[in-house]
């Protein structure tokens, strides 16, 4: 049975790449004593690093974040492999050939390393940065279950996290980043109805705390969580586990890949094996 930490980050001002790793050191090591599989990380995590050069915006940020991604890469990498856990490392600025994208690296013990780019951009990522779209919806392969990952505004958008399902995925992981409740909202509700929907797990993790002198990360509004389908067998109100609003802490918890394959079969409503496909399906390029 899986169990998954999620990670309610605090964005503070750091004077070094060292300070960032010392953060994301202590969180992977407080997953690992919790014994989790997993351990996801926010979206736009490594924003902090700008903190230590303030005030960059547009390509000269972009150019500086990128400047980070090897030792980012390293980092992680190690985390796992040390500590025996699967890590989704919240996002990065990426630039991939001569475009940048908002990725989602995902780190297995054994070294390996996938990578998600966020499908959906937001108009403020779109003006602010030049963050391109990515296309194809991922899909990993662990000893924990088939898990995917869905970035934020991706999780708003029934047909990619339907894309996951029907690839297979069993858990998807939310990083994200909301600066207010309104925002956090939207997020944690197409969570839940993604969990019903397709009868899968949905981990949530987002950023808090005011990071002066980054554009774009000024207030953040968090309440990370992993949920579940609403039926018997599953948490009472489909929350698994959630942290406070807005402190820096986890979220731990088990989820059971059993019961939704169960649930699937012969659960109270069989949302997945009873969508209509004789009237509507998804079909990508």
């Amino acid at each position: 049975m899986p169990r998954i930490c999620a990670v309610q980050y605090a964005l503070n001002t750091v004077a070094s790449f060292e300070d960032f790793a010392a953060e994301c050191t202590y969180y992977v090591q407080t997953a690992a004593d919790y014994g989790s599989d997993f351990v996801l990380f926010p979206e736009m995590v490594t924003m902090q690093l700008l903190s230590a050069t303030p005030g960059l915006k547009g390509e000269a940020a972009i150019r500086t974040l990128n400047g980070y991604t090897e030792r980012y890469l390293q980092l992680f990498q190690g985390l796992a492999a040390q500590h025996r856990v699967h890590v989704i490392g919240g996002t990065h600025f990426t630039v991939l050939g001569d475009k940048a994208y908002n990725v989602a690296y995902f780190f297995q013990p054994n070294g390996e390393i996938g990578r998600q780019l966020k499908i959906h951009v937001t108009p403020g990522e779109r003006q602010a940065w030049g963050i391109e779209p990515g296309r194809e919806v991922e899909m990993f392969t662990t000893d924990h279950g088939r898990v995917a990952i869905q970035i934020c505004y991706d999780i708003e958008f029934p047909e990619t996290t339907r894309l996951a399902a029907e690839k297979g995925a069993e858990i998807v992981f939310v990083p994200f980043c909301t600066d207010d409740r309104q925002s956090y909202l939207r997020v944690r509700y197409c969570a839940q109805a993604r969990c019903v929907e397709n009868q899968i797990y949905v981990a949530a993790a987002g950023v808090v705390g005011n990071l002066r002198g980054v554009p774009g990360l000024d207030v953040n509004y968090a309440q990370s969580g992993i949920f579940t389908p609403s039926d018997f067998g599953f948490a009472r109100d489909g929350i698994a586990a959630e942290c406070p609003v807005n402190d820096p802490t986890v979220a731990v918890a088990d989820v059971d890949l059993a019961v939704l394959a169960r649930q699937r079969k012969a659960g109270t409503v069989r949302n997945w094996n009873d969508r209509r496909t004789d009237l509507y399906q998804i079909v990508t390029k």
